[in-house]
């Protein structure tokens, strides 16, 4: 098993929901972690920050996490919400099961939920959203709608958050010549 997770983090009450996620999370308390983007380095060895996997995963399952509630977490929890699988309907339920279980048990009432968009934008390879586009013009650059296609989903969905107004960006740039787009 990793260093630091231990199988009695977790509730009984857990382990009876669904012997698939029981053994999905088995399989994730024994895989390494998830590798991050470059641009997270300061501060993914102590995961201080809710990195971009985390946050994606957070709009996938439709659950507003604040960085208090992150703080609350221990690194173990903090490296199971990197690893723990938020893909399928299912998993994004479970996923948000275990998140919401875990904020309540920290704080005592459940974390706000978002909400779900069925065609998230990072998930469109046609379109360039808006708020990407002006954000890589204020920088001097273009991306182009091949370059978008050839994206990840996640690194997509980074340079969506980057590029928000409402969130620092002095990594957008940083994810431009990570993602090979400059």
């Amino acid at each position: 098993m990793a260093k630091g997770l231990n199988i009695k983090d977790y509730p009984s009450s857990f382990f009876h929901r669904t012997s698939s996620f029981c053994y999905k999370l088995i399989l994730v308390l024994s895989k390494k972690m998830t590798d991050f983007f470059e641009f997270e380095s300061d501060f993914v060895d102590s995961l201080r920050c809710i990195p971009m996997i985390v946050r994606m995963k957070l709009d996938t399952c439709g659950v507003k996490l604040k960085l208090n509630h992150w703080y609350q977490f221990s690194e173990a929890e903090r490296k199971t919400l990197v690893n723990l699988p938020c893909t399928t309907e299912q998993e994004s339920q479970e996923y948000r099961q275990y998140l919401q279980q875990k904020v309540i048990e920290k704080t005592g009432k459940p974390a706000g939920e978002l909400a779900i968009d069925s065609q998230p934008a990072w998930e469109v390879v046609e379109n360039i959203p808006v708020e990407v586009s002006n954000k890589a013009a204020e920088t001097g650059r273009k991306i182009t709608q091949q370059q978008w296609a050839d994206l990840t989903n996640i690194q997509r969905f980074a340079l969506i958050k980057l590029s928000r107004s409402s969130h620092e960006n002095k990594n957008f740039l940083p994810a431009l010549q990570e993602f090979n787009l400059i």
